[in-house]
């Protein structure tokens, strides 16, 4: 058998009230969500802290995972309570664990857009990327590269609120930028960012975009434009905290000529430095000192070493 089709060894995941084993949450390929891309979810990180093992900022993620189900319209049955008793319980069950994945979707089968039966089933799994997913593949992908060669996409523009709105993590909005990162990456290019209606740069498909302009102001997209990243508000929030003056407003792709730093931020991704957009040079060095001082800041909240923001930790053992 080879390394594709075998599951993880000893993972469990929560599915509907209980864990269960990993190779159990299967759906029929007529399921409702795979068939629509109903499916909702929400991606958070898992760090070992001295107090223990910890999910950031899990309240946060059940929060915007509730959402996500309003505004697709799907109806859970658990409340935020459950849902974060479950990411604890799915972390407690599978140590060495790196990220928590929250997925809602109908599993039914159905034949029509609108299902049949409504039953949202929800599972939450805890697992490490690379160890339980990517490595184990027949042909496993590189690891990321240290900075970003960043292309700006042309042709497809930003997802529109009048389709899906911005802020749902749903699959739906995934299907379009996959297609424009994948030609992207065999262009040569690590990540794409989106353009809105206006010519304006929004967020590329898994992650929040910065840059630093020419006045050291650090600029991201507005909120209604993007997915509402709880790294992005961390990043701004540490970005305040180190004296940093921030925007939130439009940026024409233009700005990106003149930036001293850009970089990306997301789950994954944690601050990653961009070093050229459509092949040209960000900066003159890259990290820049504003995309050091916040990539270095975030990695010692997430390992519990920064007492500030502690509160940003929240232990599985609670």
């Amino acid at each position: 058998m080879s390394p594709a089709n075998t599951a993880p060894p000893n993972r469990t995941l929560w599915l509907d009230g209980a864990l269960v084993p990993w190779e159990a949450a299967r759906v029929h390929v007529l399921s409702q969500s795979l068939a629509r891309g109903s499916l909702i979810f929400d991606y958070m990180s898992v760090h070992e802290t001295p107090r223990g093992t910890a999910i950031f900022r899990l309240t946060e993620h059940v929060e915007r995972f509730v959402t996500s189900a309003r505004l697709v319209g799907l109806p859970l049955a658990q409340d935020a309570a459950t849902l974060r008793s479950a990411c604890k319980a799915a972390v407690r069950a599978n140590p060495g664990a790196k990220v928590v994945k929250l997925n809602a979707y109908l599993a039914s089968e159905e034949v029509d857009v609108v299902p049949a039966d409504d039953h949202v089933s929800v599972a939450a799994l805890a697992y490490d990327p690379w160890a339980d997913v990517l490595l184990r593949k027949e042909h496993p992908p590189a690891r990321p590269p240290k900075t970003v060669r960043l292309w700006v996409e042309k042709e497809l523009r930003q997802r529109r609120a009048d389709i899906l709105h911005p802020h749902a993590k749903v699959a739906g909005n995934y299907t379009s930028p996959m297609i424009a990162k994948w030609r992207a990456r065999k262009a040569g290019y690590d990540e794409i960012v989106l353009l809105d209606e206006h010519g304006n740069l929004t967020e590329t498909p898994t992650a929040n975009f910065f840059l630093v302009d020419a006045a050291g102001v650090l600029r991201t997209a507005p909120d209604d434009a993007v997915l509402l990243g709880i790294t992005r508000r961390s990043v701004l929030e540490l970005a305040r905290a180190e004296g940093v003056k921030t925007s939130e407003e439009p940026i024409p792709a233009q700005a990106l000529a003149t930036a001293r730093e850009a970089f990306l931020s997301g789950t994954s991704a944690g601050v990653w430095p961009i070093e050229s957009a459509d092949a040209l040079p960000i900066g003159r060095e890259c990290p820049g000192p504003v995309t050091r001082a916040l990539r270095d800041r975030f990695q010692r909240v997430t390992t519990g070493a920064d007492p500030a923001f502690a509160h940003w930790l929240e232990l599985v053992s609670d």
